[in-house]
């Protein structure tokens, strides 16, 4: 799994059990390959090359896959173990209005650079069947992680699951920290350590009500973001304001934490009776501040806020892919309409038979 945070690949080796149609999972090995300057280049400006220089990278970038699961298999020992990969890729174009998503890293270059059965193209069909294409997450969250009334993804861009037995719900709600990672490249920095840096800045209010006043937010589900509305939209709306990157940063954060507390509040549809929990997972999990502001604003809907174990945080994604990869291999709905708002449940990836006959 690569998200658009483009932090790196995410793999874990996953076991998984199904016993009267409860699924039970044991992660056992995990890793992130961190992305080479070169790389993240690469992959951020992909959707500016040309139809021949994309495929040739889509390939490319299918081999690498490949490279760093062979990698990983021979560093765990897992060799005559792995039953298949699922691999998600990196998602370049999103345009669901337009029946359209591409998620670059041919899955043939992988089975052919692995000899393992490959499963790829995970959101095509949703988006062929008229659907959003994601979130996909939720049916991983509802087969494997179903104590939650709400999951929240804190990724390069921030989702929303609503955990109803009747109608599972999902929905992106805003960029999170593919933005405040640009942001802070301005100090030269990577990302904002456990958002120390946001934590000295001041919300600038003008900046804060032009943020929470575009277009998408006033959108009902199911609706989608690619990952060109936090870079072309709302971070050059973020320069205009010529604040300190302080300041930028801070009403960012403020920003990501009001849009979610709207979000669950946009929900109309009930959730399991008990005590309101929201599971936080995502690299933006380990930015405490933002993680603070967001309880803080939870709190006066009397929504609790909760950080599992740090595998999980790490690579809840990661995981799910592979659900969905063994979904597939089952011939089973691996996405849901009632999250994407397809015209049916459907039974997405492509399978690439990698092994020798």
């Amino acid at each position: 799994m690569s998200g658009s945070s483009l932090d790196g690949l995410d793999m874990v080796y996953v076991q998984f059990h199904e016993t009267g149609g409860k699924w039970t999972y044991d992660l056992q090995y995990s890793h992130c390959f961190n992305y080479s300057s070169e790389w993240r280049r690469q992959l951020e400006s992909a959707i500016n090359l040309s139809a021949l220089e994309y495929q040739l990278l889509h390939t490319a970038y299918g081999y690498y896959i490949g490279q760093k699961v062979n990698e990983f298999i021979e560093t765990n020992g897992l060799h005559h173990k792995v039953d298949m990969v699922a691999s998600h890729g990196h998602t370049t174009f999103h345009l669901p209005g337009q029946r359209t998503t591409s998620q670059i890293g041919d899955g043939a270059a992988i089975a052919a650079e692995t000899g393992l059965p490959v499963i790829s193209d995970l959101r095509a069909l949703d988006v062929a069947l008229g659907g959003q294409g994601a979130p996909i997450v939720p049916v991983g969250e509802k087969l494997l992680l179903g104590n939650y009334s709400y999951f929240l993804n804190l990724g390069g861009i921030a989702n929303l699951s609503v955990n109803n037995p009747e109608k599972y719900l999902a929905f992106d709600v805003c960029p999170a920290n593919r933005v405040l990672n640009m942001l802070v490249r301005e100090m030269g920095k990577e990302f904002d350590e456990s958002g120390a840096i946001a934590a000295t800045g001041t919300v600038h209010p003008p900046l804060l009500d032009e943020l929470n006043g575009l277009e998408y937010y006033s959108m009902a589900s199911p609706k989608s973001l690619s990952n060109d509305f936090g870079t072309d939209v709302v971070y050059p709306m973020i320069q205009q304001f010529d604040l300190s990157t302080q300041d930028e940063l801070r009403t960012f954060t403020e920003h990501i934490a009001l849009q979610i507390k709207g979000a669950i509040a946009s929900v109309t549809t009930p959730v399991p009776i008990g005590d309101k929990m929201l599971l936080v997972t995502g690299g933006g999990t380990f930015n405490h501040f933002l993680v603070e502001r967001i309880s803080e604003h939870l709190k006066e809907d009397n929504v609790a806020v909760a950080v599992p174990e740090e595998k999980l945080v790490n690579y809840k994604e990661a995981l799910i892919m592979a659900l969905l990869g063994v979904l597939r291999w089952r011939e089973e709905y691996n996405v849901l309409s009632s999250v994407t708002g397809a015209i049916k449940n459907s039974i997405n990836g492509a399978l690439w038979m990698g092994a020798e006959a």
